[in-house]
């Protein structure tokens, strides 16, 4: 082969193994939502997803969601002041952290938080053929173990992004009223004046696509994991990295969409 050959054969072959990824990634999803369509139901098991993807999350959630609230309104301030346009500062926040900070916030910490768990945990049960004896036992691995938790993923994550919304909006307004002397009555009227139901609309869609892809990559990368403790730590790793990215790839897609509506 040729030295010119050499890069474009990797190329290719580094081009082809993303696109064969993402067909993998593909029939998997399609496998989850329809394991989730059809019986048999695993109660217990989507029971506990949800206490584990939603529940357990409402605390890191609120942190983050009051604290980015906070700083937000006093950045929107800081750079309003320069314009003489500080009085935009409910309307900013609000638009904000609705349309884009909240869902991504809960989404990326859904993929620290909740991914992360996923992956370890079924790659675990595969290295310690837990999944060999599921399978022995006549039990889909994707019925009782993935669909259970995308589901929960899709049900809980707009849920955690609604609450995330109120708490950032209310970071925005405490930061406002006690530091930066806006009248508390005047600022919730101006908030809720200035958003629309398609802003409402918009984030709790992402946050349907969030923990669908946080979930849905756990579980991928905890069912394709390597053998051994580095292939669990591997599996985990990936698992983050590559909901990670999808999540603010599919922010933008679906600001784009909303945008254009």
């Amino acid at each position: 082969m040729s030295v010119i050959a050499r890069p474009l054969a990797a190329l290719g072959a580094g081009v082809l193994s993303v696109l064969a990824t993402v067909g993998r990634v593909g029939l998997f999803a399609l496998a989850a939502f329809r394991h989730i369509l059809t019986p048999p139901f695993y109660a217990r098991e989507f029971l506990h997803a949800l206490l584990h993807v939603g529940y357990l999350s409402l605390p890191v959630v609120g942190l983050t969601a009051v604290f980015t609230g906070g700083a937000l309104a006093l950045q929107i301030y800081a750079g309003g002041a320069r314009f003489s346009a500080e009085q935009v500062v409910p309307q900013i926040v609000a638009l904000g952290v609705v349309r884009e900070l909240g869902p991504v916030m809960v989404g990326l910490m859904m993929a620290a938080r909740v991914t992360s768990s996923i992956a370890a945990e079924i790659a675990t049960m595969k290295v310690t053929e837990q999944i060999d004896a599921l399978v022995t036992l006549s039990t889909d691995p994707m019925k009782y173990l993935t669909a259970p938790r995308v589901f929960a993923g899709l049900v809980t994550v707009p849920l955690l992004v609604s609450v995330g919304d109120a708490i950032g909006v209310f970071g925005g307004w405490f930061v406002s009223v006690q530091s930066l002397g806006f009248n508390p009555a005047v600022y919730l009227k101006n908030t809720v004046d200035f958003l629309e139901p398609n802003d409402i609309v918009s984030s709790l869609v992402k946050g349907a696509a969030f923990g669908v892809i946080a979930t849905l990559m756990g579980c991928y990368f905890g069912m394709h994991s390597g053998r051994g403790a580095q292939g669990v730590g591997q599996a985990t790793k990936s698992s983050v990295v590559a909901a990670a990215v999808l999540i603010l790839a599919a922010n933008f897609l679906l600001t784009q969409a909303f945008f254009a509506t």
